[in-house]
């Protein structure tokens, strides 16, 4: 519970979501006032300094982007959380650089929502025993938008959580490490990072490791000294050296072969690794971004990369989701391709959308983008229909649902050599209490505790998910009140 000091303010146009969480929160011990516009949340400000604002994005009048700054300087820097129904990469860009506390994606979980504004009220809290707040100092003027190449595409719950965590680590000079299956857009996310930092204005330098001479990896990366080895002719700076001030991109990292791996680690700790060939180290200006589709921890089990690399690289991690986790986003994105491919190409058929969602797309985004190109050139200017796609390809062994049968396989092979000449018992419960809470869990993590969501991919009731997180201790209630 905390105290009536703690005064929230939330701005949103839909009465609904106001109604409940004002409820909710007069329930938890705080004042709340609401405002149905930006104009009438600045009034509100200036009348009882808020120590927490809840702030959508869409509001009739001002927009709650162009509010959040003069919010902020009202409200002593009150710590803001953003919502929007219908966010994208530059909407978590601007609420971020315009000093967004949190950002969520509307349909939120009212949990969620709750967890958000009670830490955004122990931050505003913090921040007042330390003194002046940064609102009270000078503030940067907001840097105009960096020109937009391929952007990421996305509504759905999983793509709103990549936009999050792009927008919060842009600004510093962290490592990434960019995980996902082939063909889910790494690259993409690696290029809009370089895009919204302060390197931007210098080179982003993409490097394929699978690509590169396996021999001459160490040369290509660092440089060599002439007559460093045979061949050696002249000096050159290395791939690395070209980016300087800038970011390099690593993909396919686990192909780094080990001895290569060790100069890239003194590259992170010192800024700095010797060419081939020479003992005069050079100095290095780079932030480095790294991805892999390999389980990397698997890689570091076998010795086959090393465990100091990965927790240097691994200081902030972003998943791409595979496309058949994105579902809702698939009209969109084939929309955009399309688009790009044939700017006078008509719209596609409901069929058409409806044939594309129920595929598998092994081959993700990129997959999706090559089978409309087919369409197109078989189409010749006409719609899209299904019988234009070319067959979907598929890998045998290579679908989670094939891994996941055979290991179910292995394990009930495990259990029965265990049980020696006794019967086996409770195999049924015992492969549930593994697999439910892991099941349950991933999926919460992947739309960020939003329980309408995760009931929703699952299919099951909002009551029998709700039952389910508390035998498995998921949350510490039951009696959670609904979303709004």
């Amino acid at each position: 519970m905390t105290t009536s000091q703690q005064h929230v303010l939330i701005v949103d146009d839909e009465e609904a979501v106001c109604w409940t969480l004002e409820r909710a929160l007069r329930r938890d011990g705080y004042s709340v006032h609401v405002a149905a516009s930006a104009e009438e949340a600045l009034q509100r400000a200036r009348e009882r300094c808020p120590d927490a604002i809840l702030l959508d994005v869409r509001l009739p009048g001002m927009n709650g982007l162009a509010a959040l700054r003069p919010l902020r300087e009202l409200s002593r820097n009150a710590p803001v959380v953003v919502v929007t129904a219908h966010g994208n990469l530059a909407t978590a860009i601007q609420a971020m650089e315009g000093g967004a506390y949190d950002y969520l994606a509307k349909p939120f979980d009212l949990d969620q929502a709750l967890e958000a504004i009670r830490r955004a009220t122990l931050v505003g809290a913090e921040r007042s025993e330390q003194g002046p707040s940064d609102a009270q100092r000078p503030q940067p003027a907001p840097r105009p938008a960096p020109p937009v190449e391929s952007e990421l595409i996305g509504r759905s719950a999983v793509m709103q959580q990549v936009f999050k965590r792009i927008a919060l680590v842009a600004p510093h000079d962290a490592c990434v490490l960019i995980t996902g299956e082939s063909g889910t857009g790494k690259e993409l996310a690696a290029r809009a990072i370089h895009r919204h930092s302060r390197r931007r204005a210098n080179p982003f330098l993409p490097i394929n490791i699978a690509a590169l001479n396996p021999n001459l990896v160490e040369s290509e990366l660092f440089g060599h000294v002439k007559g460093a080895y045979t061949g050696a002719s002249e000096s050159r700076p290395g791939l690395l050296a070209l980016a300087d001030g800038g970011t390099v991109f690593l993909d396919e990292l686990a192909d780094i072969p080990l001895p290569v791996q060790a100069k890239l680690l003194r590259v992170l700790e010192h800024q700095e690794a010797a060419p081939v060939g020479s003992n005069q180290p050079r100095r290095f200006n780079i932030r480095i971004l790294a991805a892999t589709h390999q389980d990397l921890l698997k890689a570091v089990a076998t010795g086959t990369f090393r465990h100091d690399l990965y927790f240097r690289l691994n200081v902030f991690q972003i998943r791409m989701p595979a496309l058949r986790e994105r579902v809702d986003d698939i009209e969109l994105l084939a929309r955009a391709f399309l688009q790009r491919i044939d700017p006078n190409a008509p719209p596609l058929p409901a069929e058409t959308l409806d044939y594309l969602r129920k595929q598998r797309w092994g081959g993700n985004i990129r997959e999706l983008h090559h089978a409309l190109e087919h369409a197109a050139i078989l189409a010749r200017g006409t719609p899209l229909r299904p019988e234009h796609f070319p067959t979907p390809t598929t890998v045998p062994g290579s679908l989670p649902l094939d891994r996941l049968r055979e290991a179910v396989r292995v394990w009930v092979a495990e259990q029965i050599g265990a049980a020696g000449t006794n019967e086996p018992a409770g195999l049924y419960d015992a492969l549930l209490q593994a697999v439910e809470p892991v099941l349950l869990e991933e999926v919460l993590n992947r739309v960020d505790g939003n329980r309408v969501t995760t009931a929703r991919w699952l299919g099951l009731a909002r009551a029998t998910l709700r039952k389910l997180m508390l035998r498995y201790q998921l949350v510490a209630a039951a009696d959670e009140p609904d979303s709004p």
